[in-house]
């Protein structure tokens, strides 16, 4: 196996995992202030570089080993996008020239962001359904660098952050759903403006501040304050979740009973595109292999549903880069190399 094929079968968003016709993958994350000093963008670069050197200690002394540690500001800038379509890092993150640094298991299920725009930000990534697991990692590292640090907190507030939203517990719990069924029927708004009320932020594939394109859905609780973490994530996994994987699964069926030839005309429509076309940009590729993924998932068309995940992650700009030396970054040599690569890949 190539050292690139290697990269690509650790990524959480390469891997089919529990729930995996709606469910891409669950994350759980915590942010964290050293007490003491001002929050990331009050702080001075000296006392940026200060967190770094705290948290550095404090991981490598009580977090279980094996932790992989990449200081930000010296990475190349491919590395840096890699994180990204890995959803390990934010794109402020990768973007920011401020002294910064992740540490990451050799698996990534975890990870931890510092001087993001907290201190810390823990998080547990894993495929499919798993916010338990997800948890669980995401509270060991927590408890694990108690003893190690001095966290900002107040009697009545709990755990003071940059941004009011994750004052409290600090927890942030999400799912990246696909929900092409919804966004057919043209429920997906409604299902959008209902978050709204249910306290849920409603994110594109890279999370805050991208485009909601192809289907892919980040949902996430939005505040914190005045619950317990195992309060919200009890109500995430029980209640919110399910509603959300049930009425897309129900829009799938009324597709199917309802409008089935219009629903095979797409899926099979895209499966064709992607097999002869020879230029295909980054994110044709993914509304393309998001009506492909669905075709699968309902038994339409003899795909293999896990490779279509892998492909998702592989025509990523860095990463195709990676894989494929040929191509180049926003141009007809990438969209030609890319085409080339998905023709390859389901064939």
């Amino acid at each position: 196996m190539s050292p690139a094929s290697s990269i690509i079968d650790v990524a959480a968003l390469a891997r089919l995992g529990p729930e995996p016709d709606v469910v891409i993958s669950s994350r759980v994350r915590l942010a964290r202030n050293v007490s003491g000093l001002p929050f990331v963008n009050r702080a001075t670069h000296a006392q940026r570089h200060e967190a770094l050197r705290l948290l550095r200690k404090a991981v490598e002394r009580s977090v279980a080993p094996g932790l992989a540690w990449l200081e930000l500001h010296g990475a190349a800038p491919r590395d840096r996008t890699l994180l990204v379509e890995r959803h390990l890092v934010s794109r402020h993150f990768a973007e920011s020239d401020a002294p910064r640094a992740l540490a990451v298991s050799p698996d990534e299920r975890t990870s931890l962001m510092v001087n993001e725009e907290d201190h810390l930000r823990i998080q547990a990534l894993q495929s499919g359904l798993a916010l338990d697991s997800c948890f669980a990692a995401a509270c060991g590292v927590d408890d694990a660098l108690a003893g190690a640090v001095d966290w900002a907190f107040h009697p009545r507030w709990g755990y003071l952050t940059a941004c009011p939203t994750n004052v409290g517990c600090g927890i942030r719990i999400s799912a990246m759903l696909h929900l092409p069924a919804l966004r057919m029927t043209r429920e997906i708004e409604r299902v959008q403006n209902a978050a709204k009320d249910l306290h849920l932020a409603v994110r594109g594939y890279y999370g805050e501040g991208s485009v909601t394109d192809a289907d892919f859905f980040q949902v996430s609780n939005q505040t914190t304050l005045g619950s317990t973490e195992e309060a919200l994530l009890a109500e995430f996994r029980d209640v919110v979740l399910p509603r959300l994987v049930a009425y897309e699964r129900e829009a799938r069926q009324q597709l199917l009973t309802r409008d089935r030839m219009m629903l095979e005309d797409r899926v099979h429509r895209a499966q064709a595109t992607l097999g002869a076309a020879r230029l295909l940009a980054h994110d044709e590729a993914m509304r393309l292999l998001s009506r492909v993924r669905l075709g699968a998932a309902l038994g339409l068309l003899p795909v293999d549903m896990a490779r279509v995940q892998r492909l998702m992650l592989e025509i990523q700009p860095a990463h195709l880069s990676l894989l494929r030396p040929d191509a180049g970054v926003g141009d007809d040599a990438e969209r030609s190399v890319r085409a080339d690569y998905v023709r390859q890949a389901l064939s």
